[in-house]
């Protein structure tokens, strides 16, 4: 018990004091997990909107491609982008295996999915009666899409913060492209594995409240935004 509160007062102390080491691998994670769910947005939502906005037959396939990859194993999405990027695979020319872009290109391979998917439910809900009403009011193709989202930027926040929550919190797929090098792909999750391996359980217990608190932040803020209606503008 001693070990514990004593862990938990020396890792509040360095994160106080805003460790170095600390603070390196948490603007990291940010960086990399910010970026993966960039582009997971950037791709996600529209493609997700044009699913939605489909007849719900016409995607059936599709759809249950999508449900099994949200549900994939990170470990699985790390080994499969791993062979693609390694030097036998055919993308190791690009030469990107253990450096934040392949960590990035293994979050988005998890976290686009998730947004698709979400996207796609939240447009069916309520996307084909917006629909009908801006075709009826002579809007165009791309206004009509553009309305159908923002009609449903509530649920679409919710699929892009659930993907976030995804990578975020991940350790296999990251660890295995990324190799877990000190300043260059150590992130949060694989941080804390090798600094409890290692028996330094108050940087691994600080990074944890790290974690713990990026993840309270957003989906405060999302339920604020989900409290408010989606009354707020764009």
């Amino acid at each position: 018990m001693y070990q514990f509160t004593e862990g938990i007062v020396e890792a509040f102390k360095l994160i106080i004091s805003l460790d170095p080491y600390l603070i390196g691998i948490v603007l990291l994670s940010l960086k990399v997990s910010g970026m993966a769910v960039l582009l997971s947005t950037i791709i996600g939502v529209p493609l997700g909107t044009y699913l939605g906005m489909k007849p719900e037959g016409k995607t059936g396939f599709i759809s249950r491609v999508l449900y099994t990859l949200m549900g994939m194993p990170p470990v699985v999405a790390g080994l499969l982008i791993f062979m693609l990027i390694s030097r036998r695979g055919p993308l190791g020319p690009l030469g990107i295996l253990y450096t934040p872009t392949a960590m990035v290109t293994a979050q988005v391979f998890l976290a686009l999915p998730i947004v698709v998917g979400l996207t796609m439910l939240a447009i069916r809900a309520r996307g084909r009666e917006v629909e009908e009403t801006a075709l009826t009011l002579g809007a165009a193709p791309m206004l009509t899409a553009w309305t159908v989202i923002r009609e449903s930027r509530v649920s679409i926040l919710g699929a892009i913060v659930t993907g976030f929550g995804r990578i975020i919190a991940e350790v296999g797929a990251v660890m295995i492209v990324g190799g877990n090098i000190q300043g260059q792909t150590r992130v949060m999750t694989t941080a804390i594995v090798l600094e409890t391996s290692k028996g330094n359980f108050e940087l691994a217990i600080g990074l944890g409240i790290v974690l713990l608190a990026i993840s309270f932040i957003i989906n405060s803020v999302l339920y604020r935004f989900q409290k408010g209606g989606g009354r707020h503008t764009w």
